[in-house]
């Protein structure tokens, strides 16, 4: 493509890009309707022994995402959509991967919440926290182990017998509520989830739910249970080389996942455990994981962290274990506020640089199936959001 072609499809795709946003501002004044356009991106750099980058580079730069979204309310009805430019392929879950996010659902009352669409699935605490939100820069090897995001429908409640708000969109603990919560979710088969593979729309489903109590900034708790069918693929699944998978069937991908979130003064901890079966629709392939995150707020721009990754994978009858510790440094730029809780922290994110290093201690023959560091690596990322 010419070089003058590529920048007037620049500028076009610019002047659309403001004449909507300009348009969702005018028609936010509307009582009836309100938009919202939001986006972030995060630059960041590998280095050391276990980063993941070529044998004869010094470092790689990466970017783990670059998304656009726009969010919509009218009464009891609300709509998202969210947009990542760094993924690219189609998992098999409904969407191509660009698409994160794409869903509508209708508020009858804080108890009852309905969606549709591709959604964050509920099983898998430190997952639905936002990418944008995260204490240290990589959400860890266990977080594949979530169902991730798949297209279905889903039932939830929050602040059941408390208080909170609740605009329609949730699918986490994203504000400190009191009060029960839970999710009901029925979707097609998992696909973007690691441990579940050669997924096709239409083929089979995964049922899974999720039932929650808060208890304002000092308490957040979980546990979600799931099943994604025929993990493996459905029996005689042709892939494009006409080799044919899961001739004999493959076993349903089991889930279950613990969580706890607390924050106090300047103080957070969180500790999250995952047990999973029949990883990839195979028999005996098995994992679980705990993980127990704490940060400390230092002053205005400064905040420390830890997480440590643990876990144990079954493979063939035999075991296999894995470590990798994140050691972190959070530094906010021009902070909108000097508070840490959990509401006020997601505001300070716009401008923030963290520096990782992350200590690895893995046995030769565990394999897993997420973002897991066999050796030593340096990490540091850039993020800006609005």
């Amino acid at each position: 493509m010419k070089k003058s072609t590529t920048i007037k499809i620049a500028i076009g795709l610019a002047t659309l890009l403001l004449v909507t946003s300009t348009a969702s501002a005018e028609d936010s004044k509307k009582p009836f309707s309100k938009h919202k356009f939001f986006g972030f991106s995060q630059i960041g750099l590998q280095a050391g022994d276990g980063a993941k980058k070529s044998k004869d580079a010094d470092f790689k730069m990466d970017a783990d995402r670059i998304r656009l979204g726009w969010k919509y309310f009218s009464g009891p009805l609300a709509g998202k959509v969210f947009l990542d430019f760094a993924k690219t392929g189609d998992s098999g879950a409904g969407m191509p991967n660009i698409i994160k996010d794409a869903f509508i659902s209708y508020k009858v009352n804080n108890a009852a919440v309905i969606k549709a669409g591709m959604i964050k699935t509920p099983v898998g605490m430190g997952f639905t926290i936002p990418g944008w939100n995260l204490d240290v820069i990589k959400r860890g090897f266990d977080k594949k182990l979530a169902f991730e995001r798949a297209s279905g429908l889903m039932l939830s409640g929050r602040a059941i017998g408390g208080s909170g708000k609740v605009n329609g969109l949730e699918m986490g603990h994203e504000r400190p509520w009191t009060g029960f919560g839970y999710d009901i979710m029925i979707s097609g088969q998992t696909g973007r989830s690691g441990a579940v593979t050669n997924a096709k729309v239409g083929d089979d489903n995964a049922y899974m739910g999720r039932v929650m109590y808060d208890k304002g900034q000092a308490l957040h708790i979980e546990a979600g249970y799931g099943v994604s069918k025929n993990a493996g693929g459905i029996a005689g699944f042709k892939k494009a080389d006409n080799t044919v998978v899961g001739a004999t069937g493959t076993e349903d991908y089991k889930l279950l996942n613990i969580g706890l979130d607390s924050h106090f003064e300047g103080a957070n901890v969180k500790a999250e455990y995952y047990d999973a079966q029949n990883i990839k629709g195979t028999d005996g392939w098995d994992m679980n994981t705990l993980a127990l995150t704490g940060t400390y707020y230092v002053s205005d721009t400064v905040e420390l962290a830890i997480k440590d990754i643990r876990g144990t994978e079954t493979r063939g009858g035999n075991d296999a274990k894995a470590a990798n510790t994140y050691l972190g440094v959070n530094y906010y730029i021009n902070p909108k506020n000097n508070k840490m809780d959990r509401k006020n922290r997601r505001s300070r994110n716009q401008h923030r640089v963290q520096l990782n290093y992350v200590v690895a201690d893995v046995d030769s023959d565990f394999k897993g199936v997420g973002a897991l560091y066999k050796d030593n690596a340096i990490l540091a990322q850039y993020q800006f959001k609005f």
